[in-house]
């Protein structure tokens, strides 16, 4: 007989439910700006931003990644909607960690990801 696994053992009831039910997520066409990165294990996270008067108004993430990955950018998303660039930019690892309600420490490149993403996007509308 085998044994059933619980592949959310490790994580939150927030990463739980931003996993089964993402935020904001999906491609944004009319983008101002987007970034993609990879993790170290290969996951991938790109995030979409659509700006006014130096607001985030509308912010969209694809990712193929693991549980974290995905809940992690989803959380991100709702974080940084309303906000400034520089608001966003403020944003650190132990803030979003707090947001999902806690990150195993072999998930915390997961938390780097997102941000790399969302910080690599706003890097982009800036040169523009």
């Amino acid at each position: 007989m085998s044994e059933k696994i619980d592949l959310f053992a490790n994580y939150s009831d927030k990463v739980r439910e931003h996993f089964k039910n993402p935020k904001n997520r999906g491609k944004m066409e009319d983008a101002d700006c987007h970034a993609v990165s990879k993790a170290v294990c290969g996951d991938v996270t790109e995030i979409f931003l659509k700006i006014k008067d130096d607001k985030i108004i509308d912010v969209k993430f694809q990712t193929t990644g693991c549980i974290m990955s995905v809940a992690t950018a989803s959380a991100l998303t709702e974080m940084v909607k309303g906000k400034t660039l520089d608001e966003a930019i403020g944003i650190q690892e132990e803030d979003l960690t707090k947001e999902v309600g806690g990150v195993p420490d072999f998930k915390t490149h997961c938390i780097r990801n997102s941000l790399k993403s969302l910080r690599d996007a706003i890097a982009e509308y800036r040169r523009k």
